[in-house]
């Protein structure tokens, strides 16, 4: 009967939304299902998420994830907010014994932004898959594989550990800016005006009580990013160097796991993905590139745009022993999705 069974259920479950993609042996997209974003804390609320979504996909395809039947063969989970190896080794276990297929491997969702920005037939002389990732969406997370398999990775619980970034990052500075803006305390900045303006209202003073009050979610806080890009794009200041301050932080997170994993010396693939990075700002990319080029000179920076349940689905067809043109298949499947969006 496993022969009958598709090759991979594939999650990318990321803080503002997750995917569900079932891919058939062959690279097939057969269903792809989205739905809310992961919980901040690992629990029977993460697994409900991924199970609704695991049977809205097998549904879409014709198939039922009902208690002891097996969906596909492979299942891999790219999740956010599982950021220890023993929480990921807990959510491992926590799907396996749904047995919604044969296998469950479990990874932060860094790895599937990675993933989806490697080629599908390792460098010469490496036997895996290996480069540096960056995922910039709500938050921000690196993670970093060298081709002997030794890994460099960041906690990223937040400022906690040191990190700035991500959607909800940029829109607090930005939110930040525009408040003493109006009150005379910062500098002028376009910010004053658009950053209310996003959320329908006159003032910063009204965005700071809607977010008190819980009528403005750090989710929808997270959506600011395009604004910041938008005003430094006019040439304002203040919005400008919030963009460089997030080039310098991405850079950052590249250079510790290039020293780290000792890669400086090799052309070590660096993939940025993540909603902030693939929303394909020019000054953004542009200094990302060049302050890692400057520390790396054989860097091959890429940016991913695709969906990162794409690098989930790859990673699953890697365990599958699918062939480099199932790979491609899938990826065009995926580039037909966004152009189709965009």
């Amino acid at each position: 009967m496993s022969e009958e069974l598709p090759a991979v259920l594939a999650v990318d479950g990321g803080n503002s939304k997750t995917d569900v993609a079932l891919v058939a042996d062959d690279g097939t997209l057969l269903a792809l299902a989205r739905g809310p974003g992961m919980p901040t804390r690992l629990g029977d609320q993460t697994v409900g998420v991924i199970g609704e979504l695991i049977g809205s996909a097998a549904g879409l395809a014709g198939r039922t994830a009902s208690a002891g039947g097996a969906v596909a063969r492979h299942l891999v989970a790219c999740v956010a907010n599982v950021d220890l190896p023993a929480e990921e080794q807990q959510l491992e276990q926590m799907l396996s014994v749904r047995a919604w297929t044969r296998s469950t491997l479990v990874a932060n969702d860094t790895y599937a932004v990675l993933r989806a920005g490697l080629d599908d037939v390792p460098a010469a002389g490496a036997r895996r898959h290996w480069g540096v990732g960056v995922t910039c969406g709500a938050g921000i997370n690196c993670v970093g594989l060298a081709p002997d398999g030794r890994t460099a990775r960041f906690l990223a619980l937040g400022k906690i550990t040191g990190d700035w970034g991500g959607g909800h990052g940029i829109g607090l500075e930005a939110q930040w800016a525009a408040a003493r803006a109006a009150d005379g305390r910062g500098p002028q900045t376009i910010l004053r005006q658009a950053v209310p303006a996003y959320f329908g209202l006159k003032e910063p003073d009204d965005v700071a009580v809607a977010i008190h009050l819980g009528k403005i979610s750090s989710d929808e806080l997270a959506g600011l990013p395009p604004v910041v890009f938008a005003a430094a794009d006019a040439g304002d200041e203040v919005a400008g160097k919030l963009v460089l301050r997030l080039a310098e932080e991405i850079f950052l997170l590249v250079r510790s796991a290039v020293r780290r994993l000792d890669l400086a010396g090799t052309a070590v693939p660096v993939i940025l993905g993540g909603g902030v990075i693939a929303a394909g700002n020019t000054a953004l990319t542009e200094r990302v590139t060049g302050l890692i080029r400057a520390e790396v000179p054989d860097a091959v920076v890429r940016v991913v745009r695709e969906a990162p349940v794409a690098g989930a689905a790859l990673l699953g067809l890697d365990l599958a022993g699918a062939g480099v043109s199932a790979k491609q298949r899938l990826r065009d499947a995926f580039a037909a999705q966004l152009t189709a969006e965009t």
